[in-house]
C-alpha cells in the first residue's frame, strides 16, 4: 500500500513538472508572437523566471528523492537555452582595446535625480564626463533650462541634439545624441505614440562609413506612482501572506491590464522600426534606447531581429537596467548590426542617478569583406 502510495505521488509530481516545462517553454517563446493578437503575450515575459525557478526546484527535489526522474527537468532546461541566453547569458570576458567604439544608452528620468540627489543634471554630467563615451544616447533628456544643458555638454561633446516628442504642461519627453562624431542630418520616425517616440542620427563615424544610429524610447506602461506602490505592497505583503485573495485578483488584474494595453502599443512600433532597419541595412546600424519591455517580449523581439543584442553577446546575468518599485528588469538595451562586434557590455548599477541604470557597451567595427 504504501509502496503504491509512493508511486502515485511521484507520478502526480511527475505530471507536476511535466507542466511546468511545458509552461516554461510557452512562455519562454511567447516573444515570438505580438500581444496584438494575443493579449496575455504582452506581460507573458515577465513570468519566465517564475518558471526557471520552479523547474530548479523540481530538479533538486528528483536528485536527493528520486534521481531517475531528473531527466524532465534537465530536459526542460535544454529546450529553453536560447531564452535563458537572451535574459540571463554568461559570457566570457574579452579584452577591450582601445580603438572600440564606447555607446552609452541611459534613461535620465529628465535629470529628476532619482528624487534624492538636490543637483540630478550635474551627477549625470559628471558621470559622463568621466565616461568619455564615443556616442552617449539619452531618453527622457529633457529640463526647463535647455539652454544651459546644452552650453554644458558642449563642453564634453563637440556634437550634440535633443529632438522633442511631447512637451506640455503635463508631459515632457525627449531623446538626445551626445557625440564626438558630427551630426550629418537626423529623422524622426513616425512611430505611433503621443509621447514617446525614436529618432534616426545619421553620424559621420569615418571619411568612408556613416553610422545609423537609432535612439529609441518605445511606449511607457503608463504605471502611476500610486500603481507602483500597489504592485509593491502585492508583492511584499503577498510574500507575508497578508493580501486577500479578492484583493489579489483585483490588484493584479489591473495592472495586468495596463501592461497588456502597452504591450499591445509597442507591437506596432517595433514593427515600424524593424522595417526602418531592414531597409537601411546597408549602414552600419546600432539601436539604443528604453523599449520599457523586458528581454522576451515581443517589442525586443521584433527590433532585435536580424540584429545582435549587445548585452546577450558580451554581458552577463541579468542586466537589471530598471530600478524601482521592484520592477527589476532588462528594459533598456544597445543592438547593433553585424558590421560590429560587441566585446562588453554591462549596466552600472552603482550609477543611481535615476529610476534607470546606464547600459554601457563596447564594440569592435569588424574588417571590411
Amino acid at each position: 500500500m504504501i509502496k503504491q502510495l509512493k508511486s502515485i505521488t511521484v507520478n502526480v509530481l511527475a505530471g507536476a513538472n511535466i507542466a511546468i516545462v511545458l509552461l516554461m517553454l510557452a512562455v519562454g517563446f511567447s516573444h515570438r508572437f505580438s500581444p496584438a493578437d494575443w493579449a496575455v503575450l504582452g506581460w507573458a515575459g515577465l513570468t519566465f523566471p517564475f518558471f526557471l525557478l520552479l523547474n530548479l526546484g523540481f530538479l533538486v527535489f528528483w536528485v536527493m528523492f528520486h534521481w531517475r526522474k531528473a531527466w524532465i527537468p534537465l530536459v526542460g532546461f535544454f529546450f529553453v537555452y536560447a531564452p535563458v541566453r537572451i535574459y540571463m547569458p554568461v559570457n566570457q570576458e574579452k579584452e577591450v582595446p582601445d580603438s572600440c567604439l564606447k555607446i552609452i544608452s541611459y534613461n535620465v528620468c529628465a535629470y529628476g535625480g532619482n528624487f534624492k540627489y538636490e543637483d540630478g543634471f550635474g551627477a549625470v554630467y559628471s558621470f559622463l564626463e568621466a565616461q568619455q563615451a564615443d556616442i552617449v544616447c539619452l531618453q527622457e533628456d529633457v529640463d526647463s533650462w535647455r539652454r544651459y544643458v546644452v552650453q554644458r555638454y558642449q563642453k564634453i561633446y563637440p556634437y550634440n541634439d535633443t529632438t522633442v516628442f511631447i512637451r506640455s504642461p503635463h508631459s515632457f519627453n525627449a531623446v538626445g545624441v551626445h557625440t564626438r562624431f558630427p551630426i550629418l542630418r537626423k529623422e524622426r520616425l513616425p512611430l505611433p505614440s503621443k509621447a514617446n517616440g525614436a529618432v534616426a542620427y545619421y553620424l559621420q563615424l569615418s571619411p568612408a562609413d556613416t553610422l545609423l544610429l537609432l535612439n529609441v524610447h518605445l511606449e511607457s506602461n503608463h504605471l502611476s506612482s500610486e500603481d507602483r506602490a500597489m504592485y509593491k505592497a502585492l508583492l511584499k505583503n503577498g510574500m507575508k501572506g497578508e493580501v486577500k485573495g479578492d484583493t489579489v485578483k483585483a490588484e493584479s488584474r489591473y495592472l495586468l491590464g495596463k501592461l497588456t494595453d502597452a504591450a499591445r502599443k509597442r507591437a506596432p512600433q517595433a514593427e515600424l522600426l524593424h522595417d526602418y532597419i531592414a531597409a537601411h541595412s546597408q549602414y552600419p546600424l546600432l539601436v539604443c534606447g528604453d523599449f520599457n519591455d523586458n528581454p522576451l517580449s515581443y517589442s525586443h523581439y521584433k527590433v532585435a531581429e536580424g540584429l545582435t543584442d549587445c548585452f546577450t553577446e558580451s554581458g552577463r546575468g541579468f542586466g537589471w537596467s530598471y530600478n524601482q518599485n521592484g520592477f527589476f528588469f532588462r528594459i533598456d538595451n544597445i543592438l547593433c548590426s553585424s558590421h560590429f562586434e560587441p566585446l562588453k557590455c554591462q549596466v552600472d548599477s552603482k550609477i543611481d542617478f535615476s529610476d534607470h541604470y546606464p547600459m554601457i557597451c563596447w564594440l569592435k567595427m569588424r574588417d571590411k569583406p
